[in-house]
Parts: structure tokens; C-alpha cells; sequence
């Protein structure tokens, strides 16, 4: 790339970050190469406004998500200033999605799609499973804050997965185990059955992503609603704690 274009390209996605957008989303998509964003990998995205994320449909924030992920993968993420997003949602905030994620320090849903402070509503517990509490702050987040999109992340290797698979007993634990139940009698696997294969942890774990969405749309009418007028929308993920990779469940 000549000096002329390189400094033409800067400018542009120095356009896109002062607008708080990365990308154009829906039919056009501007997909940055590592090589590309090597020299502007100073920018810092401003948090999200209600007026900047109310321009985003449902589908649109997903792609952000996924341009993210990839971002975080190929290792050409944006620079974030946590002290300046601290400082500028000190006063109100306007999330566009909420991940329901596990408590795996190695599953830190921001940075995994390289988004910043203001710019998701992040629920973790250990499996990812859904309780009345997380019901509830999840039509908070929605509901009443204006949330567009929850993603319910599963990831590789989960140790509560593997505890559920072991039947495992330990103190509250033992409660929050039963909930991932209904993912290990529901998986369909060729192969040994036990919390010492991973392969058979890893599909208990991409199951219960898609029985906790499931749930998440029965025991919440509110949300439901939503959903079927459009204006959220509400998916499964998996994470992979190896590669970096997020796919999506729909």
C-alpha cells in the first residue's frame, strides 16, 4: 500500500472511530486486515451513546461482535483507554448487547470481542446457566437499558461442565450443577461419556448454550416479546479457550 493510500485509509478509520463505528454493517462490510490496522492501532473507540447504538439493528451489533472476535484473534485489536471510558459513562450507559458467560477467568467476554467499558452488559457464572436472578437482569439489561442482543457463551474445557458430567457435590455448587443437567442427558455423543473426554465436555458444553437460550425465551416472556417484534435477538456461542475462536450458535 503507497504512503498516499495508507494515510487515506487512516483517515478513514480515524472517521469510523470518532463516529464510535468500526465497520459499515448489514449487506457492506469493511473487514480490516492485520497489515492494514498495524498502524493505526493506537485509535480508541468512544463508549457507545444511546443515539450511536439505537443506529444498530440486532443483526448489525452480532456482526460487530464477530468483526471483534476476529480483531482479538488475528492480534490487530483497537487500543482502549479504560480511563477515558470509565470517565465517560460515569455519568449513564448504553450497552448494546449482554453475554450470559461463564466464570472462566479465561472467558473475559469484553476482550474477546474487543469491545470496551459501557459497551456490553456482562453476567458470569460458572456454566452459564440461567436462574431467576439472571432473568431478571437480563430484562434489566434489555428491557429497561435497551440492550438489542444477548449471547449465552459456552466455552471449551469448562470445569463446571466437567463437575455436572461427574456428578460432583460441593455446597451451593451442587445446586448450580443440577442446572446443567438437562445439557449432559440431552447430548448426543458417539463416543466415552465422561468428564475426562474433552470432546464429550466441549458438545455438553455447546448443548447447554442452546438450552440455556431456549430457557431464556420460555421462563422470560418480556424478552420473548421482544425478540419476535425484532428488537432483540437472542443467541447461543461457544468459545474456544485455544484457538480464540467464537462460534455462534443460532
Amino acid at each position: 500500500m503507497s504512503e498516499s493510500k495508507r494515510q487515506s485509509r487512516r483517515a478513514l478509520i480515524k472517521t469510523a472511530a470518532a463516529a464510535g463505528l468500526l465497520t459499515a454493517c448489514g449487506d457492506r462490510k469493511s473487514h480490516i486486515t492485520p497489515q492494514e490496522a498495524a498502524p493505526v492501532t493506537n485509535l480508541t473507540l468512544p463508549p457507545l451513546t444511546r443515539e450511536r447504538r439505537d443506529q444498530f439493528t440486532p443483526d448489525q451489533l452480532l456482526v460487530l461482535m464477530k468483526e471483534g472476535n476476529q480483531r482479538f484473534r488475528e492480534g490487530a485489536m483497537i487500543t482502549r483507554d479504560y480511563r477515558a471510558e470509565q470517565r465517560a459513562t460515569a455519568n449513564g450507559q448504553f450497552p448494546g448487547g449482554v453475554v450470559l458467560g461463564c466464570i472462566d477467568s479465561r472467558a473475559p467476554a469484553e476482550i474477546i470481542f474487543n469491545f470496551g467499558i459501557g459497551d456490553l452488559f456482562n453476567a458470569r457464572v460458572a456454566g452459564n446457566v440461567v436462574n431467576p436472578d439472571i432473568l431478571g437482569s437480563m430484562e434489566f439489561a434489555t428491557v429497561l437499558s435497551g440492550a438489542m442482543l444477548v449471547v449465552v457463551m459456552g466455552h471449551t474445557a469448562c470445569g463446571a461442565v466437567k463437575g455436572a458430567i461427574a456428578g460432583a457435590k460441593l455446597g451451593n455448587l451442587t445446586g448450580l450443577l443440577a442446572r446443567l443437567q438437562p445439557a449432559v442427558a440431552a447430548t448426543a455423543f458417539d463416543g466415552e461419556k465422561s468428564a475426562d473426554n474433552m470432546a464429550y465436555v466441549d458438545a455438553v458444553a455447546r448443548k447447554n448454550a442452546e438450552l440455556m437460550v431456549r430457557n431464556i425465551r420460555e421462563q422470560s416472556k418480556v424478552m420473548a416479546d421482544l425478540e419476535q417484534a425484532g428488537r432483540l435477538r437472542i443467541v447461543g456461542a461457544m468459545y474456544d479457550i485455544g484457538s480464540g475462536v467464537v462460534e455462534f450458535v443460532m
